[in-house]
């Protein structure tokens, strides 16, 4: 499932097509995806200025001129890319439709985004903007981590014993929103702490150098236009490039990559997850 750096890569990829463009057409193509679709969805988003485009964990928020906010989450396969751009950063003729074009927004500036989801485990809402904060998918999450509330202070508070382990503790999204499975094995791996140690266990020096090396990882991650592992694109259809630049995820029987350490990558199960880590200089 996407993590939040593609989530803000897709976001990004979409604000120069959207973001201040009109809504000429929406189209539907089915009645939902996880969930129904509210009401008159394609009515109540045809016509309408996209004011802003945001991020909030792993959705994207866009905040339209009807006092709405349209609420996207990408889901496992969900992917949004776009076509006809009229500043040429995308390919310059919309494609045919496919099978899995759920949703399709014509912006007034002949640009196209295509919602193609083949498991349709995404999601697209409707809700009043000034609510959006509090819609049931968002109301809970923690501090954005890359965001100025999310400090060592934060943190160390935040784990204060806890007795699941540290890898767990990380994706609890109402302790910080956003991260998934692959940015914190790597985080732990720069920080040489090993998945299984129990949160409430880690020195509190230990837990303050967490914070700059997941803010580290999240934006090199984005910078490098997400990870593509099966199905994320890039809203330019382009693959995202993070995932050549793993150190532990998925790369079990490989040497670590620590300078000086003659360990091995292994991979172990937490909660169902597959977790990489080093044994030899992750403690």
């Amino acid at each position: 499932m996407p993590e939040l750096p593609e989530v803000e890569t897709v976001r990004r990829g979409l604000v120069p097509s959207m973001e201040g463009q009109v809504i000429a057409r929406a189209t539907v193509n089915r009645d939902g995806l996880r969930w129904p679709f509210p009401k008159g969805f394609a009515k109540r988003l045809t016509g309408r200025k996209v004011l802003h485009l945001r991020r909030r964990s792993k959705y994207i928020l866009a905040d339209l001129d009807g006092g709405e906010t349209l609420l996207i989450h990408l889901g496992m396969s969900g992917r949004m890319t776009v076509s006809g751009d009229p500043l040429g950063q995308f390919v310059h003729d919309h494609p045919k439709f496919e099978k899995h074009d759920h949703v399709i927004l014509d912006m007034e500036n002949g640009a196209r985004i295509t919602f193609n989801d083949p498991r349709r485990f995404g999601a697209m809402d409707l809700v009043p903007t000034t609510q959006a904060d509090t819609h049931p998918l968002l109301t809970k999450l923690g501090p954005e981590p890359l965001g100025n509330s999310f400090d060592e202070a934060y943190l160390i508070a935040a784990l204060k014993g806890k007795n699941t382990p540290i890898k767990s503790a990380l994706l609890d999204q109402r302790i910080v929103a956003g991260l998934g499975n692959i940015y914190v094995c790597e985080a732990l791996f720069r920080a040489h702490i090993a998945p299984t140690r129990k949160a409430g266990r880690i020195s509190a020096a230990r837990v303050a150098s967490l914070v700059p090396i997941i803010r580290d990882v999240l934006q090199e991650a984005i910078e490098a236009g997400g990870s593509s592992l099966r199905d994320f694109r890039q809203a330019s259809g382009e693959l995202g490039y993070f995932q050549h630049n793993f150190d532990v995820y998925d790369r079990e029987g490989q040497p670590c990559r620590s300078p000086g350490c003659t360990g091995t990558i292994r991979r172990t199960v937490q909660a169902g997850r597959s977790s990489f880590y080093c044994p030899q200089c992750q403690r």
